[in-house]
């Protein structure tokens, strides 16, 4: 693994539980997903949201940008996120 993705959501007021459970729902996804090497979904703070997924290359980092769980995101980020969401394409230095 050396190819990441760290995505980070706020939710609108009175949407978090809506937001928890869309990634939760995202999970089934993310199995399908055979170039995901590793896919977590976490809660942060009471709004703050989050998914960290790793890759073996870019091409698994690109199919997943391009993917059924972006376009999911996507499709609810006006109703459920205060903001765009903030994803980032990381390098990973170091795995356990």
């Amino acid at each position: 693994m050396k190819f990441g993705i760290l995505a980070l959501l706020e939710a609108k007021p009175g949407k978090e539980s809506a937001v928890a459970e869309l990634l939760k729902s995202a999970q089934a996804l993310a199995r399908d997903e055979a170039q995901t090497v590793a896919w977590y979904a976490f809660q942060a703070s009471p709004t703050t949201f989050g998914i960290f997924d790793t890759f073996a290359d870019e091409a698994g980092r690109t199919a997943h940008l391009q993917g059924r769980i972006a376009a999911a995101l996507m499709g609810k980020a006006d109703e459920l996120l205060a903001s765009p969401p903030d994803i980032r394409k990381v390098d990973l230095l170091a795995v356990k």
